[in-house]
């Protein structure tokens, strides 16, 4: 799968999550312009894991801020 059919799921997948109806691009935050608390990015990440059947550790969902970084994390994890 290319990473831009990684970026279309992933957009299916935030829809529902994205309450305030942001405009989404690469250098979109999670924590500030999504506003996402701990328990959203906990659902969002379990949908994501479910769509890709990939496993985001921890230390991985750290270093993610963006949604750039995501799908790019994302395409490399259902790579291998």
């Amino acid at each position: 799968m290319t990473e831009a059919e990684v970026d279309e799921r992933i957009r299916d997948l935030i829809e529902p999550f994205n309450k305030k109806d942001i405009d989404i691009v690469a250098a979109t935050t999670f924590a500030n312009d999504l506003e996402f608390d701990s328990l959203t990015v906990m659902d969002f990440v379990a949908e994501i894991e479910d769509e890709f059947d990939i496993i985001i550790s921890m230390n991985q969902q750290a270093e993610i801020e963006t949604y750039g970084q995501l799908v790019s994390a994302v395409h490399k994890l259902q790579d291998s």
